[in-house]
């Protein structure tokens, strides 16, 4: 499909999937790639605007990442963000060291409003100011020739400068997190005004392409798609129904490591009396799985484990059926991302259906449809095709199940205790939601996003009824997210927590002790493994 792209050029910054979720929001698609891409294959996207991510390095050091100077003459609108900003000044002659004073965190920023970055911002006192998230070490001690400044902080003398005439603007704060008050504004007058961008992107025109292009892709071959029953995998059944209709098998393997009841729950919906013409397979693996992860402690190996047995499943279920030439997946783009795949950043995790891919996968070809998508946007895309709302606003569950929620070794018996304490969990916040929402008239502030109950690897001494326990702790985890690429730790009611704690404990045998995970991400992730 010929779209406006605008692409981002990852220098290991944390916020690179923010940044680019933030110009989807604009209705501009966009797309995350290294800095050590090629400026050719840079200029064959054709893009209408450029934005270089933060990262954790000094740019005039000799072994830090950098760019062709070129980049800057393209005359393609480039935005460069914090370690962005830094390295434009200094590949253009400007100069950057060390910061007499670190800025850390929020920080009020006075604004030249006569930028055209700056265009409508609102600003909270008569000097022009607005508060950003300001997160360095060094500083633009001076601007590239050519430069104008056009913000500055009590202690950066350039917190952004500009070059309009080449179309080139350096902002050394992030206007792509939520702290920074009037950044989502900055972000659009770049995408929308400076590029030019008509703002097309949108879930409508996606799915139908999509639709159009698997069509092609299949011709009249036949898919098997691996369904877990949660968001990505039903979306994308939706999708390929819509597409190839019967021509879709989709075999649902239950693991063992799923929810309480889950396993029918996903039989209920998609199977031969649900509401989905669908090929259904369910296949019951569970203890070909505990076979292959036990003694394994290590979270990666486990996450690879599970991803290659996966495959493995399919392959003989495709011998099965008899000539399946492409094998469907439910990645969407953080997978890719996180996996270390297509930006610059570390790897977090392996997805089980993107990094933890076996070498061999004996299809001729695997689909993605979703792979380009942020999770609101897979979203989207399931109202889009009709997916009813329970299904596609379910909560997110890891591809791996509770192997990532159980912490060392995956036993059936564990299993049990995660899945038991994680239905009180869910049970005791669903209905104080509900109870609010009763009183209230509408959904309490502290609702979370994602919540569930993992098994630490802890055991400790406890009491009950009079006699000595060592037993295992369980975490809950409760987390309020957009995007699921920043999340802050739900502010659930002490009481709720306590009735959750007093019924797990009470109920849920080989548990006697709870904790509640307050952890933020980053630093940390929303699943535990």
């Amino acid at each position: 499909m010929d779209q406006e792209k605008v692409i981002v050029i990852d220098f290991g910054g944390q916020y690179n999937q923010l940044v680019a979720r933030r110009v989807r929001e604009c209705n501009v698609y966009c797309e995350i790639y290294s800095y050590r891409t090629d400026i050719e294959q840079i200029k064959a996207m054709n893009p209408k605007g450029i934005i270089l991510t933060g990262g954790p390095n000094s740019c005039y050091e000799a072994d830090s990442p950098t760019y062709t100077k070129e980049l800057f003459e393209l005359g393609i609108p480039v935005l460069g963000l914090c370690y962005g900003a830094q390295l434009m000044n200094h590949i253009l002659g400007g100069k950057v060291e060390k910061a007499p004073v670190r800025e850390y965190g929020k920080t009020e920023v006075f604004v030249d409003k006569s930028s055209p970055l700056f265009e409508g911002v609102a600003t909270d006192s008569a000097e022009g100011s607005t508060i950003c998230w300001m997160s360095h070490f060094d500083y633009i001690s001076k601007p590239a020739p050519g430069f104008q400044v056009v913000a500055h902080t009590a202690d950066c003398p350039v917190a952004t400068d500009e070059n309009p005439e080449k179309k080139l603007y350096a902002i050394q704060f992030h206007p792509e997190v939520l702290h920074t008050v009037e950044g989502s504004r900055m972000l659009h007058n770049f995408v929308r005004n400076i590029c030019g961008c008509a703002g097309t992107w949108r879930m409508d025109s996606f799915v139908e392409h999509t639709i159009k292009e698997i069509r092609e892709k299949v011709g009249d071959g036949k898919v098997l798609l691996a369904l877990s029953g949660g968001v990505d995998s039903s979306v994308a059944a939706g999708l390929l129904s819509r597409a190839i209709g019967k021509q879709l098998t989709c075999v649902f393997v239950d693991h063992g490591l799923l929810r309480k009841n889950e396993g029918d729950e996903v039989e209920e919906v998609f199977g031969p009396n649900g509401q989905f013409d669908l090929n259904f397979i369910r296949v019951n693996a569970q203890e070909r799985y505990y076979g292959k992860l036990a003694g394994v402690t290590e979270p990666e190996k486990k996450r690879k484990i599970i991803g290659e047995e996966f495959i493995r499943v399919f392959e003989e279920e495709a011998k099965k059926i008899g000539a399946v030439d492409f094998l469907a997946q439910g990645t969407i783009y953080p997978d890719v991302v996180e996996s270390g795949l297509g930006g610059e950043s570390a790897v977090i995790k392996s997805h089980h259906n993107v990094g933890g891919l076996p070498d061999y996968v004996d299809f001729k070809e695997i689909i993605e449809p979703l792979r380009n998508l942020f999770k609101d946007e897979v979203r989207k895309a399931g109202l889009e095709l009709g997916i009813p709302e329970k299904l596609v606003f379910r909560q997110p569950f890891p591809g791996p199940g509770l192997g990532i929620r159980i912490i060392g070794e995956v036993t059936a018996e564990k299993v049990r205790i995660v899945q038991d304490a994680d239905y009180i969990y869910r049970e005791e916040v669903d209905a104080a939601v509900e109870e609010y929402r009763k009183e209230h008239g509408e959904a309490p502030e502290w609702m979370p996003n994602q919540y569930f109950a993992a098994l630490t690897n802890m055991r400790s001494v406890g009491v009950m009824g009079d006699e000595r326990t060592y037993d295992y702790a369980v975490a809950l985890r409760a987390v309020n997210t957009v995007d699921f690429m920043t999340a802050e730790a739900a502010n659930i009611p002490f009481e709720v927590l306590q009735k959750v704690m007093s019924r797990i404990i009470n109920e849920v045998k080989g548990v006697n002790r709870c904790f509640y995970d307050i952890t933020s991400k980053p630093p940390g992730t929303i699943e535990f493994e």
